[in-house]
């Protein structure tokens, strides 16, 4: 059973807009060295809606590449064209990852009996495990706890990242899966705590581009059940939560990786660079934590 942190790569350009792959190497390796469990490339904090195909299948290869062989790679593959995401799937297999993500469909809004169907194609076409990835307020589309436990019949489909904002969700959807090995991860770093306080098995987390360590002992003492010290260090890094969303992921976080000298923080359009109040904002929360 996959569990612990499993980051949610940012995507390093270089200034001209093409791929960093360098970067996007040594991130991994930064991964590696501060325990962490798996890397997500090509997830929303990684811009995959503004990767081109090519690229998209370039970075799920060079992370593959790049990760030792205790660190999971679960590409993100998904799609709303349910024929470009059995394509990155199948290439992502081809690579060596381990599994995938594949995020609800967005903006077609299907029906439950279209949403059962993309996911048993992919799962079908690429035979990876999935992991869902449930982020309503991207897709315009909540996965709910029952279809959730519907999707769950399939072995292949082993867990979801959550990402509702709701805790009662996540507590319903553990509470109809307790009698199989199906994975809930937080997936917004604020939450990590209550939700394997509920029986998750992680987060897969935007933080951890920046503070791999730190995330890692927060998901070591929560699933080893000493909550009062991940309770504790929740409250040490709930500014950095706060201030890594003081405008759309990634772009917070991209200028938090370039003030400590993770990457050069180059982002691409339609999100443009931080505003410089916020920017002023997210260097005091860094500075306090001793990271600039």
């Amino acid at each position: 059973m996959l569990k612990g942190v499993f980051t949610a790569l940012i995507t390093p350009f270089n200034h001209d807009g093409s791929l960093d792959l360098e970067c996007l190497r040594s991130l991994i390796g930064f991964m590696a060295e501060n325990n962490v469990a798996g890397v997500v490339p090509c997830g929303t904090t990684g811009e995959s809606a503004t990767l081109t195909h090519s690229e998209h299948k370039q970075v799920i290869e060079a992370a593959v590449e790049a990760a030792p062989s205790n660190l999971v790679v679960v590409a993100g593959a998904g799609s709303n064209n349910t024929q470009e995401a059995i394509d990155l799937s199948k290439f992502a297999k081809d690579v060596g990852a381990d599994a995938t993500l594949q995020i609800t469909p967005y903006y077609n809004k299907p029906n439950r009996s279209g949403i059962i169907k993309h996911f048993k194609a992919i799962a079908d076409a690429s035979d990876l495990p999935i992991i869902l990835y449930n982020i309503p307020g991207r897709t315009g589309l909540n996965l709910p706890p029952d279809l959730i436990l519907e999707l769950s019949n399939d072995p292949r489909i082993i867990g979801v990242k959550e990402a509702s904002g709701s805790i009662s969700q996540v507590s319903k959807i553990i509470e109809l899966t307790r009698d199989r090995d199906f994975l809930v991860f937080a997936g917004d770093d604020s939450s990590t705590v209550p939700v394997i306080a509920l029986g998750g098995v992680g987060v897969v987390s935007v933080a951890a581009n920046i503070i791999p360590g730190r995330m890692s002992s927060l998901v070591n003492e929560a699933l080893s059940g000493n909550f009062e010290g991940a309770r504790e260090l929740h409250y040490e890094l709930a500014p950095l939560f706060d201030a890594l969303f003081l405008e759309t992921n990634p772009i917070p976080v991209k200028k938090a990786a370039e003030l400590m000298g993770l990457s050069n923080g180059t982002i691409r359009l339609p999100l443009s660079e931080i505003s410089k109040e916020n920017e002023a904002r997210l260097r005091d929360v860094l500075a306090g934590m001793g990271l600039i």
